[in-house]
């Protein structure tokens, strides 16, 4: 047990109740599983037809601006090591009235990415077997999950380095045979730089929009942060595993997809964006790698990212009902496994019947999940720059040039989110603040955690 750890969060006011076990490494491969190794497998065609091609070059802004987002995340997770992510950091830095609705806000996000990826993953299954259907792919996959989860962090964590492993070698295969394939001039292709760079196509705008879409594959940096009651090591533990596993999904972004670039230069020529990436890795390695990318995607999407995404909401359910911010049966932990057993079950039965619902509908999942996490974000760099500014412990670099740099970037990318996804943003905040009058006032709760 980790004696420090638990004696600062009773300076919050909790007692410790998770088991602590994760080590900076265990916390780097959950983010990177979170992140998902090889995401851009299944978004390739659309961020190459948005951007003209400079996929390398979205996924690169991408990273440096979510940098300063992790740099923001480390800062707050130093001041605040308790769970409840940016939740906690905003209700601790700002206000409690705010952090409640910062909490709301990034429940859009993690309370519907469950459910995407099920649904993908199950769709990109189904069209391998037509016979089983998409809802019992994913159902099958919820189950799964769930047992994981609720037997504890430690089994998760293990599960995390097999399936991180996997994934790390098929990436491997693609990058080796798509460089053979590069070097043989295989099917047109040819060694290039316009995946970061094409002057006859380059616009800054028209590169933002892509990296509005990019930006999904590095969303899950930030789930890491909701570990802080089950880390050992100390205050930085959650830190510098957002940052790290922040650098290397980066960077195995750029590199999976400027080798797909130079496999298959003329990205306007694909004859269905949703299969893109899987049909360069059939003209680079034949259908053995096709079908290997195709069913890394699915299992990657609905085991390993799916079990990160619901390990990290149930932890953000379970330190706002401690709150009394929710029902207070979510916060109640597994005597046994030390997990929030009642919330993990509670997100299971929430993503079937979003997977029922929405499993001919992915359009409709995806258009709003980047919303609640941008969102969030927003929120959690001006909490750096005043709780830092309030306790007169200022560091220039890390605490204003860091966090507003980081500020310009999110906000730039959520202006550019369509206007679907901010009209049905705004509603679930005015959703929120329905249910906030109701806490507040209909049932009078005499609850501090609801006071400014």
């Amino acid at each position: 047990m980790d004696n420090k750890n638990d004696s600062t969060l009773e300076k919050f006011g909790y007692k410790q109740e998770l088991k602590r076990a994760l080590s900076v490494w265990d916390l780097i491969i959950y983010g990177l599983i979170f992140m998902v190794p090889i995401a851009p497998f299944g978004i390739y065609g659309f961020v190459a037809d948005i951007s003209k091609g400079m996929v390398a070059l979205a996924y690169l802004i991408g990273i440096i601006g979510m940098i300063f987002t992790a740099f923001s995340y480390a800062s707050m997770s130093e001041a605040f090591p308790i769970a409840g992510s940016v939740y906690s950091y905003a209700t601790n830095g700002l206000n409690k009235i705010i952090g409640f609705f910062t909490g709301w806000a990034i429940l859009l996000d993690y309370l519907l990415v469950p459910a995407l990826l099920y649904v993908v993953s199950a769709a990109a299954l189904s069209s391998i077997f037509p016979a089983i259907p998409i809802v019992a792919w994913a159902l099958a996959f919820i189950i799964i999950n769930t047992i994981i989860n609720i037997l504890g962090i430690e089994f998760t964590a293990k599960f995390n380095r097999i399936v991180l492993i996997l994934e790390l070698i098929v990436l491997a295969l693609f990058v080796v045979v798509g460089i053979v394939a590069i070097s043989k001039g295989i099917g047109g292709a040819q060694f290039s730089f316009k995946a970061f760079y094409d002057p006859q196509n380059f616009s800054l705008s028209l590169v933002m929009s892509a990296v509005s879409i990019a930006v999904l594959s590095f969303l899950g940096f930030d789930g890491i942060s909701t570990l802080a009651e089950e880390t050992v090591g100390g205050k930085k533990t959650v830190g510098r595993a957002t940052v790290l596993a922040l650098l290397f999904a980066g960077i195995l972004f750029i590199l999976q997809t400027w080798v797909a670039s130079m496999i298959w230069p003329d990205y306007k020529s694909f004859s269905d964006l949703n299969t893109a990436f899987y049909d360069v890795a059939k003209r680079a390695g034949g259908t053995w790698l096709m079908l290997t990318t195709s069913l890394a995607t699915a299992f990657a999407w609905g085991i390993a990212n799916s079990l990160a995404a619901q390990a990290a909401v149930s932890r953000v359910l379970f330190s706002m009902a401690r709150d009394k911010n929710l029902p207070s049966f979510l916060s109640k932990v597994h005597p046994k496994y030390k997990t929030p057993y009642i919330a993990t079950i509670s997100i299971a039965v929430l993503s079937a019947i979003l997977v029922i619902i929405y499993s001919n509908r992915i359009a409709d999942l995806t258009s709003v999940i980047n919303f609640g996490a941008l969102t969030s974000f927003l929120v959690l760099h001006i909490t750096v720059i005043v709780h830092f500014i309030k306790n007169k412990s200022l560091n220039i670099w890390k605490h204003i040039v860091s966090p507003v740099l980081g500020f310009l970037v999110i906000f730039y990318v959520w202006i550019n989110l369509n206007n679907h996804a901010k009209i049905l943003g705004a509603s679930w905040i005015g959703i929120g603040i329905i249910y906030y009058i109701i806490l507040k006032f209909v049932f009078k709760k005499k609850v501090e955690n609801l006071d400014v």
